[in-house]
Protein backbone atom coordinates (compact mmCIF):
# COMPACT_ATOMS: atom_id res chain seq x y z
CA UNK A 1 0.00 0.00 0.00
CA UNK A 2 2.77 2.50 0.86
CA UNK A 3 4.82 1.75 -2.75
CA UNK A 4 1.28 2.51 -4.09
CA UNK A 5 1.26 5.45 -2.51
CA UNK A 6 4.87 6.67 -3.69
CA UNK A 7 3.79 5.77 -6.82
CA UNK A 8 0.61 7.73 -7.17
CA UNK A 9 2.20 10.48 -5.94
CA UNK A 10 5.42 10.35 -8.42
CA UNK A 11 3.05 10.46 -11.03
CA UNK A 12 1.34 13.49 -9.39
CA UNK A 13 4.59 15.38 -9.01
CA UNK A 14 5.26 14.52 -12.48
CA UNK A 15 1.70 16.09 -13.62
CA UNK A 16 2.75 19.44 -11.48
CA UNK A 17 5.66 19.45 -13.32
CA UNK A 18 4.46 19.36 -16.61
CA UNK A 19 1.89 21.80 -15.85
CA UNK A 20 3.92 24.00 -14.24
CA UNK A 21 6.54 23.90 -17.26
CA UNK A 22 4.01 24.82 -19.83
CA UNK A 23 2.85 28.33 -18.18
CA UNK A 24 5.32 30.05 -20.14
CA UNK A 25 4.96 28.87 -23.20
CA UNK A 26 1.15 29.87 -23.03
CA UNK A 27 1.47 33.10 -21.82
CA UNK A 28 4.29 34.63 -23.83
CA UNK A 29 2.23 34.42 -27.06
CA UNK A 30 -0.63 36.51 -25.16
CA UNK A 31 2.29 38.85 -23.99
CA UNK A 32 3.18 38.79 -27.73
CA UNK A 33 -0.11 39.71 -28.58
CA UNK A 34 0.15 43.16 -26.66
CA UNK A 35 -1.26 41.89 -22.89
CA UNK A 36 0.87 43.48 -20.45
CA UNK A 37 3.28 41.11 -18.55
CA UNK A 38 1.86 42.17 -15.18
CA UNK A 39 -1.80 41.91 -16.42
CA UNK A 40 -1.11 38.06 -17.47
CA UNK A 41 0.26 37.48 -14.15
CA UNK A 42 -3.04 39.35 -12.89
CA UNK A 43 -5.50 37.35 -15.18
CA UNK A 44 -3.55 34.15 -13.89
CA UNK A 45 -3.62 34.78 -10.41
CA UNK A 46 -7.13 35.98 -10.26
CA UNK A 47 -8.98 33.13 -12.47
CA UNK A 48 -7.01 31.38 -10.02
CA UNK A 49 -8.03 32.52 -6.86
CA UNK A 50 -11.90 32.56 -8.05
CA UNK A 51 -11.70 28.70 -8.94
CA UNK A 52 -10.06 27.88 -6.36
CA UNK A 53 -12.47 30.01 -3.38
CA UNK A 54 -14.09 27.50 -2.62
CA UNK A 55 -11.45 25.76 -0.74
CA UNK A 56 -10.93 29.35 0.99
CA UNK A 57 -14.08 29.66 2.28
CA UNK A 58 -13.53 26.02 3.75
CA UNK A 59 -10.23 26.97 5.59
CA UNK A 60 -11.57 30.55 6.64
CA UNK A 61 -10.05 30.26 10.01
CA UNK A 62 -6.40 30.39 8.68
CA UNK A 63 -7.23 33.84 8.58
CA UNK A 64 -7.09 34.12 12.69
CA UNK A 65 -4.58 31.51 12.78
CA UNK A 66 -1.99 32.07 10.37
CA UNK A 67 -2.36 35.64 8.85
CA UNK A 68 1.16 36.39 8.64
CA UNK A 69 1.80 33.21 6.52
CA UNK A 70 -0.85 34.28 4.55
CA UNK A 71 0.22 37.71 3.85
CA UNK A 72 4.03 36.22 2.78
CA UNK A 73 3.01 33.55 0.93
CA UNK A 74 0.35 35.41 -1.55
CA UNK A 75 2.55 38.59 -1.99
CA UNK A 76 6.15 36.53 -2.46
CA UNK A 77 5.22 33.38 -3.04
CA UNK A 78 2.47 33.69 -5.31
CA UNK A 79 2.11 37.36 -6.98
CA UNK A 80 6.66 37.93 -6.88
CA UNK A 81 7.32 34.68 -8.08
CA UNK A 82 4.98 35.00 -11.01
CA UNK A 83 5.43 38.76 -11.55
CA UNK A 84 8.96 38.67 -11.76
CA UNK A 85 9.20 35.22 -13.68
CA UNK A 86 6.33 36.99 -16.73
CA UNK A 87 8.12 40.18 -16.73
CA UNK A 88 11.99 38.02 -17.18
CA UNK A 89 9.76 35.83 -19.82
CA UNK A 90 9.07 38.97 -21.82
CA UNK A 91 12.71 39.93 -22.43
CA UNK A 92 14.50 36.97 -22.87
CA UNK A 93 13.42 33.28 -24.11
CA UNK A 94 10.94 30.83 -21.52
CA UNK A 95 13.29 28.49 -21.27
CA UNK A 96 16.14 30.63 -19.48
CA UNK A 97 14.06 32.93 -17.26
CA UNK A 98 13.28 29.47 -16.03
CA UNK A 99 16.64 28.04 -15.35
CA UNK A 100 17.23 31.76 -13.69
CA UNK A 101 14.35 31.05 -11.44
CA UNK A 102 15.77 27.66 -10.42
CA UNK A 103 18.67 29.23 -9.02
CA UNK A 104 16.02 29.33 -5.94
CA UNK A 105 17.31 26.36 -4.03
CA UNK A 106 20.77 27.75 -4.09
CA UNK A 107 20.03 30.97 -2.88
CA UNK A 108 17.70 29.36 0.05
CA UNK A 109 21.00 27.39 0.99
CA UNK A 110 22.76 31.29 1.01
CA UNK A 111 19.58 32.43 3.74
CA UNK A 112 19.93 29.25 5.38
CA UNK A 113 23.97 29.41 6.35
CA UNK A 114 24.10 33.59 6.33
CA UNK A 115 20.83 34.86 7.72
CA UNK A 116 19.79 32.02 9.94
CA UNK A 117 23.32 31.01 10.45
CA UNK A 118 22.64 27.19 10.32
CA UNK A 119 25.16 24.23 9.26
CA UNK A 120 24.69 23.18 5.68
CA UNK A 121 26.01 20.16 4.10
CA UNK A 122 29.12 20.44 2.02
CA UNK A 123 27.34 18.13 -0.72
CA UNK A 124 24.53 21.36 -0.56
CA UNK A 125 27.11 23.81 -0.71
CA UNK A 126 28.62 22.25 -3.83
CA UNK A 127 25.69 22.22 -5.53
CA UNK A 128 24.64 25.95 -5.16
CA UNK A 129 28.10 26.54 -6.72
CA UNK A 130 27.33 24.24 -10.19
CA UNK A 131 24.22 26.38 -9.93
CA UNK A 132 26.40 29.71 -10.44
CA UNK A 133 28.62 28.17 -12.72
CA UNK A 134 25.46 27.11 -14.66
CA UNK A 135 23.75 30.54 -14.56
CA UNK A 136 26.86 31.55 -16.19
CA UNK A 137 26.82 29.55 -19.02
CA UNK A 138 23.14 30.75 -19.46
CA UNK A 139 23.78 33.78 -19.67
CA UNK A 140 26.90 33.54 -21.81
CA UNK A 141 28.69 36.34 -19.05
CA UNK A 142 32.07 35.82 -21.63
CA UNK A 143 29.98 37.71 -24.63
CA UNK A 144 29.20 40.54 -22.46
CA UNK A 145 25.61 39.27 -21.05
CA UNK A 146 24.22 38.73 -25.09
CA UNK A 147 21.09 38.66 -23.17
CA UNK A 148 18.30 41.22 -21.88
CA UNK A 149 20.32 42.13 -18.90
CA UNK A 150 17.24 43.68 -16.93
CA UNK A 151 15.37 40.18 -18.17
CA UNK A 152 18.02 38.32 -16.65
CA UNK A 153 17.74 40.96 -13.50
CA UNK A 154 14.10 40.17 -13.39
CA UNK A 155 14.70 36.21 -13.62
CA UNK A 156 17.17 36.41 -10.60
CA UNK A 157 14.51 38.12 -8.91
CA UNK A 158 12.10 35.52 -9.44
CA UNK A 159 14.45 32.99 -7.80
CA UNK A 160 14.79 34.92 -4.99
CA UNK A 161 11.49 35.30 -4.07
CA UNK A 162 11.53 31.30 -5.42
CA UNK A 163 13.78 30.87 -2.32
CA UNK A 164 11.73 32.96 0.25
CA UNK A 165 8.59 30.48 -0.40
CA UNK A 166 10.42 27.77 0.81
CA UNK A 167 11.28 29.93 3.70
CA UNK A 168 7.76 30.63 4.31
CA UNK A 169 6.88 27.00 3.55
CA UNK A 170 8.73 25.91 6.05
CA UNK A 171 7.64 27.79 8.79
CA UNK A 172 4.41 26.86 8.10
CA UNK A 173 4.88 23.45 8.32
CA UNK A 174 7.04 23.60 12.02
CA UNK A 175 4.84 23.32 15.39
CA UNK A 176 1.50 21.53 15.97
CA UNK A 177 -0.61 23.91 14.57
CA UNK A 178 -0.10 22.78 10.84
CA UNK A 179 -2.39 24.88 8.41
CA UNK A 180 -3.58 22.78 5.42
CA UNK A 181 -1.54 23.39 2.41
CA UNK A 182 -4.84 23.56 0.50
CA UNK A 183 -6.25 26.47 2.19
CA UNK A 184 -3.22 27.81 2.41
CA UNK A 185 -2.61 27.95 -1.89
CA UNK A 186 -6.57 28.80 -2.00
CA UNK A 187 -5.70 32.04 0.16
CA UNK A 188 -2.29 32.82 -1.18
CA UNK A 189 -4.10 33.10 -4.71
CA UNK A 190 -6.58 35.46 -3.25
CA UNK A 191 -3.93 37.36 -1.35
CA UNK A 192 -2.07 37.31 -4.65
CA UNK A 193 -4.78 39.04 -6.36
CA UNK A 194 -5.12 41.87 -4.13
CA UNK A 195 -1.57 42.72 -4.43
CA UNK A 196 -1.25 42.53 -8.47
CA UNK A 197 -4.81 44.28 -8.16
CA UNK A 198 -2.91 47.51 -6.73
CA UNK A 199 0.38 46.86 -8.63
CA UNK A 200 -0.77 45.86 -12.31
CA UNK A 201 -3.61 48.44 -12.62
CA UNK A 202 -6.25 45.50 -14.56
CA UNK A 203 -8.94 48.09 -15.49
CA UNK A 204 -6.30 49.42 -18.05
CA UNK A 205 -5.90 46.34 -19.92
CA UNK A 206 -6.76 46.05 -23.16
CA UNK A 207 -9.34 43.52 -22.85
CA UNK A 208 -9.35 43.24 -26.23
CA UNK A 209 -6.42 40.82 -26.45
CA UNK A 210 -8.41 38.05 -25.04
CA UNK A 211 -11.23 38.55 -27.43
CA UNK A 212 -8.99 37.88 -30.46
CA UNK A 213 -6.42 35.35 -31.51
CA UNK A 214 -2.45 34.95 -30.39
CA UNK A 215 -0.11 33.30 -32.54
CA UNK A 216 2.11 30.33 -31.38
CA UNK A 217 5.21 30.25 -33.36
CA UNK A 218 2.81 31.11 -36.64
CA UNK A 219 -0.23 28.98 -34.89
CA UNK A 220 -3.10 31.58 -34.59
CA UNK A 221 -5.10 29.90 -31.22
CA UNK A 222 -8.30 32.09 -29.99
CA UNK A 223 -6.41 33.75 -26.69
CA UNK A 224 -9.43 32.61 -24.25
CA UNK A 225 -7.67 28.90 -24.61
CA UNK A 226 -4.24 30.30 -24.17
CA UNK A 227 -5.53 31.91 -20.83
CA UNK A 228 -7.86 28.86 -20.00
CA UNK A 229 -4.31 26.70 -19.62
CA UNK A 230 -2.62 28.75 -17.86
CA UNK A 231 -4.99 29.17 -15.61
CA UNK A 232 -6.87 25.74 -15.04
CA UNK A 233 -3.69 23.52 -16.05
CA UNK A 234 -0.65 25.47 -15.34
CA UNK A 235 -1.78 27.23 -11.60
CA UNK A 236 -5.10 25.67 -10.61
CA UNK A 237 -3.97 21.82 -11.62
CA UNK A 238 0.25 22.64 -10.86
CA UNK A 239 -0.67 23.63 -7.48
CA UNK A 240 -2.99 21.40 -6.47
CA UNK A 241 -1.17 18.17 -7.63
CA UNK A 242 1.87 19.64 -6.43
CA UNK A 243 0.83 19.61 -3.05
CA UNK A 244 -0.78 16.50 -2.79
CA UNK A 245 2.52 14.98 -4.26
CA UNK A 246 4.45 16.14 -1.90
CA UNK A 247 2.18 14.35 1.28
CA UNK A 248 2.47 11.13 -0.58
CA UNK A 249 5.87 12.00 -1.09
CA UNK A 250 8.24 13.60 1.06
CA UNK A 251 9.03 17.32 0.53
CA UNK A 252 12.76 16.71 -0.82
CA UNK A 253 11.50 13.89 -3.48
CA UNK A 254 8.60 15.90 -4.59
CA UNK A 255 11.33 19.38 -4.80
CA UNK A 256 13.88 16.93 -7.24
CA UNK A 257 11.31 16.19 -9.78
CA UNK A 258 10.06 19.41 -9.50
CA UNK A 259 13.42 20.40 -10.93
CA UNK A 260 12.10 19.14 -14.46
CA UNK A 261 9.57 21.71 -14.65
CA UNK A 262 12.51 23.73 -16.53
CA UNK A 263 13.61 20.92 -18.70
CA UNK A 264 9.95 20.71 -19.89
CA UNK A 265 10.06 24.36 -19.97
CA UNK A 266 12.48 24.66 -22.24
CA UNK A 267 12.04 21.71 -24.51
CA UNK A 268 8.17 23.13 -24.97
CA UNK A 269 9.25 26.95 -25.79
CA UNK A 270 11.82 24.77 -28.29
CA UNK A 271 9.53 22.63 -29.90
CA UNK A 272 6.38 25.82 -29.90
CA UNK A 273 7.79 28.86 -29.74
CA UNK A 274 10.74 28.22 -31.55
CA UNK A 275 13.19 29.38 -29.27
CA UNK A 276 16.73 27.69 -29.33
CA UNK A 277 19.36 27.26 -27.22
CA UNK A 278 23.35 27.45 -27.88
CA UNK A 279 25.17 24.44 -26.69
CA UNK A 280 26.32 26.42 -23.84
CA UNK A 281 23.05 27.21 -22.89
CA UNK A 282 21.93 23.96 -22.88
CA UNK A 283 25.33 23.07 -21.36
CA UNK A 284 24.69 25.41 -18.52
CA UNK A 285 20.59 24.74 -17.96
CA UNK A 286 21.86 21.08 -17.15
CA UNK A 287 24.51 22.75 -14.55
CA UNK A 288 21.68 24.51 -13.00
CA UNK A 289 19.19 21.71 -12.51
CA UNK A 290 22.28 19.61 -11.06
CA UNK A 291 22.80 22.19 -8.60
CA UNK A 292 19.28 22.55 -7.80
CA UNK A 293 19.16 18.56 -7.29
CA UNK A 294 21.69 18.61 -5.05
CA UNK A 295 20.56 21.43 -2.78
CA UNK A 296 17.23 20.46 -2.59
CA UNK A 297 17.66 16.89 -1.65
CA UNK A 298 20.77 17.81 0.40
CA UNK A 299 19.76 17.91 3.93
CA UNK A 300 22.38 17.96 7.31
CA UNK A 301 22.42 14.75 8.76
CA UNK A 302 20.07 14.56 11.60
CA UNK A 303 21.35 13.39 15.17
CA UNK A 304 22.14 9.73 16.15
CA UNK A 305 19.36 8.30 18.24
CA UNK A 306 19.98 8.29 21.87
CA UNK A 307 18.76 5.02 23.81
CA UNK A 308 16.35 5.96 26.37
CA UNK A 309 18.02 2.82 28.65
CA UNK A 310 21.60 4.45 27.70
CA UNK A 311 20.45 7.95 29.37
CA UNK A 312 18.41 6.95 32.09
CA UNK A 313 21.91 4.94 33.15
CA UNK A 314 23.54 8.01 32.88
CA UNK A 315 21.22 10.35 34.27
CA UNK A 316 21.40 7.67 37.55
CA UNK A 317 25.11 7.40 37.34
CA UNK A 318 25.49 11.58 37.70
Amino acid sequence: MQASGRHAGLGLALVSAFAFGGSGVAAKPLIEAGLDPLHTVWLRVAGAALVLSPLAWRHRDLLRRKPALLAGFGLIGVAGVQAFYFASLSRIPVGVALLLEYLGPALLLGWIRFVQRKPVTRAAAVGAAVAVVGLACVVEIWAGLSLDPLGVLLGLAAACCQAFYFVFADQGADGDDVPDPLGVIAYGMLIGTLVMTVISRPWEMDWGVLAAEASLNGTMLPAGILLGWVVLVATVLAYLTGVVSVRRLSPQVAGVVACLEAVIATVLAWILLGEYLSTWQIAGGALVLGGAFIAQSSRPTPPAAVDPAVLDRETTTA
